[in-house]
């Protein structure tokens, strides 16, 4: 087989504005996943998340709260980082934007572009969103409001620096014409290829400090910070000197919303261009976790907090939910009661009965020790069952389908609890003479929960370290992906006994 590429992949640098919730969680949720996935297929995988500290959100809020933006953003960084932490999304570097050596960096970018003239000074006037921290076009409002904060954006007028974005459009139009996997899925690309048809203007890159202080200074005009979305893009890159893997930079592939798909599919290619960089490898948009029909914001105040999940349900319910209930490109709508929906028929009767099952006769019948394989026709089909479901996800995965994917794992879960029903152990075992069969029947199951612990792994780890220490399979094994049906227990192997994997919750 050949060596897999490298893989960076990367959240959105988020607001630091407030605690995370469950919209970033997900997406936090899909590059936790896709990092287990491919590292178990042996492949180099970077993960960086992060809080955007600087801009006008940030400084209002913390004058709100009545301390210093740098008290505030400090906060949040605990705050992020121990959300992550408790509710087990690990990642490889967490960024600061406000660290030494990220304004190192944006600094010398910005010199670079100034002493290019790819950076001018002008007068200029135009409606703002303090809570996208841009400015917006007239035809980009809904019904003269933001499309996403639902508030009409300020008139402002004032002098400041200005990115020579237009230069690069037609070139970012024709990347993305011959290399339409720069923006994926495909929807999304012919959503920024249609702002691409229109002027898109040229970009204004600074803030007065008349009216913000908060940011990073310009290095040719100390009277103006930086444009809060210049300074945070670039710690894509700068992330990566600091946590000192720069060759990764060119397997990009970042994991974002489709709020913010204008800055990273226009803004942020035309920056690297300017700067000499390469492109990402890959822009994957996902669309919202909304809330009774709305999109779920800190801004706007609905949000509901992963931490309170973890408690009430287990991260690895939430997880699987966010997963299986929403495409990676589509809407969908959070509540509780599809979570619990989703917990109670497929995690505690699908996994946790057969699971509970399968183990309780291991015990019951021959005291945790496996008996001999014989396969027969139906064994054989049970096996099928399981390499078929492997075979489905590292496609649908492939294909950011991480809900096909986890339904091909259901599918063989289905089948197994079906396979319990045909061989009936439990009737078989009152016959002493057909417990040689039982032990067969039961090794099989055993071999498929340990088969869907592997597979599970990406997507609900503590479940697969759960069944694993069920099965007394080494949980540094979890990765051995083409280990064959039947070679993964040796002669005399004892499992053990199970707590439920997932209790029923009562409405």
């Amino acid at each position: 087989m050949p060596e897999l590429a490298p893989l960076y992949l990367t959240t959105p640098i988020f607001y630091a504005n407030d605690e995370p919730h469950v919209g970033h969680t997900y997406t936090l949720v899909v590059a936790d996943t896709l990092a287990r996935f491919w590292r178990a297929r042996g492949r180099r995988v970077f993960v960086v998340t992060g809080i955007d500290e600087h801009g006008d959100k940030n400084a209002q809020v913390a004058a709100k709260h009545g301390v210093t933006p740098r008290a505030w953003v400090d906060r949040m960084s605990v705050a992020w980082q121990e959300t992550w932490r408790a509710v087990g999304l690990s990642y490889d570097h967490f960024v600061r934007t406000t660290a030494a050596a990220h304004a190192t960096f944006v600094r010398k970018v910005l010199a670079d572009l100034h002493a290019r003239g790819d950076i001018y000074f002008d007068q200029y006037t135009g409606l703002y969103c303090y809570g996208c921290e841009r400015f917006y076009q007239e035809r980009e409002l809904d019904g003269g409001v933001c499309p996403d904060h639902r508030k009409p954006p300020v008139e402002i007028a004032e002098e400041n620096y200005f990115f020579r974005m237009e230069k690069y459009q037609p070139e970012i139009l024709r990347r993305l014409d011959t290399h339409p996997e720069l923006v994926m899925p495909d929807g999304y690309r012919r959503e920024v290829l249609a702002l691409l048809r229109e002027p898109i203007g040229d970009l204004c890159i600074s803030r007065p400090k008349s009216r913000l202080t908060w940011g990073i200074d310009l290095p040719f005009d100390d009277r103006y910070v930086t444009y809060v979305w210049f300074d945070a893009l670039f710690s894509y890159v700068s992330a990566l000197d600091i946590a000192g893997v720069p060759g990764l930079w060119t397997a990009a592939h970042h994991l974002i919303a489709k709020d913010i798909l204008k800055p990273h599919a226009i803004y942020w290619p035309a920056m690297l261009m300017a700067a000499g960089m390469p492109l990402y490898r890959q822009l994957q948009v996902h669309g919202y976790w909304n809330l009774a029909g709305g999109k779920m914001s800190k801004s706007l105040g609905n949000i509901i907090r992963p931490r309170d999940v973890d408690a009430r349900y287990g991260m690895d319910a939430l997880r699987y939910y966010l997963l299986r209930d929403k495409s990676y490109a589509g809407d969908a709508d959070f509540s509780e009661e599809g979570l619990v929906a989703r917990l109670n028929a497929d995690l505690a009767n699908g996994l946790g009965n057969l699971a509970s099952r399968v183990l309780a006769m291991q015990q019951r019948y021959f005291r945790g020790v496996l008996q001999r394989l014989a396969p027969e026709s139906v064994d054989l089909a049970l096996r099928d069952a399981f390499a078929q479901a492997r075979r489905d996800i590292d496609a649908h995965v492939g294909d950011f389908a991480f809900h096909r994917a986890l339904e091909a794992l259901w599918r063989a879960l289905d089948h197994a609890n079906k396979y319990v029903t045909e061989t009936a152990p439990f009737a078989l075992a009152k016959d002493e003479s057909k417990l040689p069969r039982v032990g067969a029947v039961l090794h099989e199951l055993c071999e498929a929960l340990r088969v869907t612990a592997q597979l599970v792994e990406p997507f609900m780890p503590a479940t697969a370290r759960k069944l694993a220490t069920y099965l007394n399979f080494p949980e540094s094994r979890l990765v051995e992906l083409d280990l064959a049906w039947g070679s993964a227990f040796a002669t005399g192997h004892e499992t053990g006994t199970p707590d439920p994997l997932f209790p029923r919750v009562e409405s």
